[in-house]
């Protein structure tokens, strides 16, 4: 890398999964928005072919009158080639395909059992960690052999797994595990401060929140605006939306199944007096069926249930767009994402420091968590350097829910390196989720397992 005028030039980042249709279109758009940063995005996939659509497609903004920066996109067909020299690592990446999700999500709806998303927890939570730790473990592997001091940015699901199988099978890597979902209950506090007060243009960086937790299960104990504590301001918030709910778009849940009224968060801070500081859909999974107890309960917490087959749909109309992207009928929206991952190379090289939300290792930043378990908090972003800040302890009762998740987590970790069937199904039917008689749990998890063999070899199956 080389730094001129505050300018830094020749940063090369490898993008392991670089055949993405959806989260590359937003890094294109977010480097090329930025006049600061400059260099190569060196993509891999086991697609070569879906890598080559994203060197053209990524090289082509570089003559759009909005670009500000100068950044070459180039597929390589083999991993060590991506990643040999490379500075940093983007890992995204998705664990099988839609026949596997759909087995995920929908096999356990036999039973009685719903999935809101059906990536982090739950059934399918656990039988896509099986699939995704396998491909961590070459990831990994392939980091230490060919860019050990590259910082690596994983934005994968179960995130949380992910980023704790690259620190099991490399130590010394510097790995975190990336998550928007925390800007958005910034974002609820924002409009919290417009409705309830007046308030306005508040940036989400003068919403200060302490985070604790795993990702998609984390908590906000403390937050404040301009040195005010907005806790007692979001406990009459609670207590007047608790029934309505309250959406950046009124009634948006009803139509579209990604988003939701907030009722559930507004639930958690009820009985725990804490801010659930995910979405809806993710904290409704880790939690007894409450929420997911069958679809008309659902409905009354105002979320939905993301089908596969939405999930098909919506692939279907990106893949369209995506071709009239690279014939050039359309040419490729420059805006930025929300994401963070900009800022976040910006700080690790040393253009501006500051605080954000990460997944990584604990090492004393979160107490009642175990020590190397990956835990999401705050962190500092320096010159090449990470340091996560101190956040303290949830209360026990919350912290008792999140710990029986992440000694799964570490149960499932441990199941998928060796390949022991026995182990999965106990993760299995650890699961809150997963209330049904033993025998159907039985049956439900060797059903799962075999529609997902295909991505588990050496498994006794």
């Amino acid at each position: 890398m080389k730094f001129a005028n505050e300018k830094v030039s020749d940063i090369q980042i490898a993008y392991i999964g670089g055949g993405s249709m959806y989260w590359a279109k937003n890094l294109i758009a977010d480097l090329a928005l930025d006049g600061q940063l400059s260099g190569t995005i060196r993509l891999y996939d086991l697609d070569y072919r879906k890598a080559q659509n994203n060197e053209k497609l990524g090289n082509s903004v570089a003559d759009y009158p909005e670009t500000k920066s100068k950044w070459t996109y180039k597929a390589y067909p083999t991993l060590q080639e991506a990643l040999s020299g490379c500075d940093f690592v983007f890992i995204s990446i998705l664990p099988g395909t839609f026949e596997e999700m759909e087995s995920d999500v929908h096999a356990p709806e036999k039973y009685g059992i719903y999935q809101a998303v059906g990536d982090t927890t739950g059934p399918g939570g656990l039988l896509r960690a099986l699939r995704t730790i396998p491909m961590y473990v070459e990831i990994a592997q392939a980091i230490e052999r060919y860019s050990p001091d590259a910082w690596v940015f994983n934005y994968t699901n179960p995130m949380t797994l992910c980023t704790r199988t690259l620190y099991e099978v490399f130590p010394k890597i510097k790995a975190i595990g990336c998550c928007h979902e925390i800007f958005g209950v910034q974002g609820l506090l924002i409009r919290m401060l417009r409705d309830m007060e007046g308030i306005e243009g508040v940036h989400r960086d003068q919403v200060k929140v302490n985070v604790l937790g795993i990702n998609h299960f984390t908590w906000i104990d403390q937050a404040t605006y301009q040195n005010r504590d907005l806790l007692p301001m979001y406990r009459k918030f609670v207590d007047t939306y608790y029934e309505s709910g309250f959406e950046h778009n009124k009634d948006a849940w009803m139509t579209n199944t990604y988003t939701a009224a907030n009722r559930v968060k507004f639930d958690l801070f009820r009985r725990y007096g804490v801010i659930a500081a995910a979405g809806d859909r993710h904290l409704a999974e880790f939690m007894p069926p409450w929420y997911l107890k069958d679809p008309e309960t659902v409905r009354s917490w105002k979320f939905g249930l993301t089908t596969v087959q939405s999930r098909v749909d919506k692939h279907a109309a990106t893949e369209l767009f995506y071709g009239k992207l690279l014939s050039g009928e359309e040419k490729l929206p420059l805006k930025t994402s929300g994401e963070e991952e900009v800022r976040q190379l910006k700080g690790l090289i040393g253009l501006e420091q500051f605080v954000t939300n990460i997944n990584v290792p604990n090492v004393g930043q979160m107490k009642g968590i175990p020590m190397g378990a990956v835990v999401e908090t705050n962190a500092v972003f320096a010159a090449n350097s990470l340091r996560p800040v101190y956040a303290g302890e949830l209360p026990m009762e919350v912290n008792n829910l999140v710990l029986q998740h992440t000694m799964n987590q570490e149960l499932i970790l441990k199941a998928a390196l060796q390949k022991d069937k026995n182990l999965a199904f106990k993760a299995f039917i650890n699961d809150p989720l997963v209330t049904i008689d033993i025998h159907d749990a039985e049956v439900l998890f060797d059903q799962m397992l075999h529609n997902t063999k295909a991505y588990l070899p050496g498994w006794n199956i």
